[in-house]
């Protein structure tokens, strides 16, 4: 058996000097030593040997595969390396020929509407802030006159974010408006003011057609003196016309908010179904477009500002619900949802 093992290995060297191609040195392979080659029938008589002939072929089979693996594996390096290299030499590449066609990318459409609100906004004078999404729970409510034991914290479903708090002013939340921004900004400032505040905002709730967890916002308020809710009239009227390019009805009633008095609610006909009815304006024709008033004196006391000598208006709406409108978008998870199909329509 021994010398059938050196005949093998003899004749395997051979071969493998002999391969010119990859495909040639597989076969080799299997032929010797594959699960099936010459080297397992020849193992196979290894039970008919004698006690102390056992271990002896046992170790001279092993040298000999091993020996015969690292010769293919070093032949088959070489035969890889010559192959590419005729590769390259036959083939030819023009680096003039233009690569594959890339779709050009394109802005979301709530980026898109955000940069017209800014741009309309600027054009009147105000500023372009922004905050932090993780906000303590004194610029998110108390702040805005709503104390913890007030029912208005009922409100708003909130994100309390575990385990971490802010030194001075305690619980950490992710916000669920834009209005921590208004404080922040008269702490830096003071009066007068006129300022936007574009972001995310976040609440716990139920997602339907027209509610998500996650959604845009844009705060605006103006501090001067002799500031009136009739200047807060002219302000949205401007606003309105510029962004929709036409008349569009807007109705003004009372409403609450904590951080205004009086409260105003502003809603403005649905644009989806011309005010018949639809399940995003829930069958009523209206559209809640945002909520308004002159800024309650609390904030302003919150924020650094005498209200004896400055006062102003304050109005936040939904940007997401802004772009449904402007799309005819009826369902506001298809806006956050990541669908390319839907993100490529704009």
């Amino acid at each position: 058996m021994k010398e059938q093992l050196l005949a093998l290995k003899k004749a395997c060297l051979e071969a493998i000097s002999k391969a010119d191609r990859l495909s040639n040195l597989q076969e080799i392979e299997v032929k010797y030593i594959g699960r099936k080659g010459e080297l397992t029938n020849i193992l196979r008589g290894v039970k008919d040997l004698s006690d102390a002939e056992k271990p002896v072929i046992g170790k001279l089979s092993n040298e000999v595969k091993n020996e015969l693996e690292a010769e293919f594996k070093a032949k088959a390096h070489a035969l890889e390396t010559a192959e590419l290299n005729n590769k390259l030499k036959d083939d030819t590449f023009d680096i003039t020929v233009p690569g594959p066609d890339v779709k050009p990318g394109h802005i979301h459409p709530l980026s898109q509407v955000q940069n017209e609100v800014e741009k309309i906004f600027s054009s009147m004078g105000f500023m372009i802030m922004d905050g932090p999404e993780v906000e303590s729970e004194y610029y998110n409510f108390e702040g805005l006159n709503i104390p913890a034991w007030h029912p208005a914290r009922d409100m708003q479903d909130t994100f309390f974010i575990k385990d971490k708090k802010d030194k001075k002013h305690g619980r950490m939340v992710l916000r669920t408006q834009t209005s921590p921004v208004q404080l922040r900004t008269m702490e830096k400032y003071g009066a007068p003011l006129r300022v936007i505040v574009p972001g995310r905002t976040f609440r716990y709730e139920a997602t339907d057609v027209s509610h998500d967890t996650t959604f845009y916002q844009v705060e605006g308020f103006m501090i001067d003196k002799d500031i009136s809710i009739s200047h807060l009239k002219g302000v949205l009227a401007q606003f309105l016309s510029k962004l929709f390019g036409k008349e569009v009805t807007v109705r003004i009633r009372p409403g609450y908010f904590p951080f205004v008095e009086p409260g105003l609610e502003v809603d403005f006909s649905c644009l989806l179904c011309g005010g018949k009815g639809c399940r995003v304006c829930k069958h009523t024709g209206w559209v809640e477009f945002m909520g308004a008033g002159m800024i309650h004196e609390n904030v302003l006391k919150a924020g650094g500002i005498d209200p004896k000598k400055w006062q102003g208006w304050a109005f936040g709406f939904g940007l997401t619900r802004l772009v449904m409108m402007r799309h005819g978008i009826d369902d506001i998870r298809l806006i956050l949802g990541g669908d390319l199909r839907f993100i490529n329509q704009f």
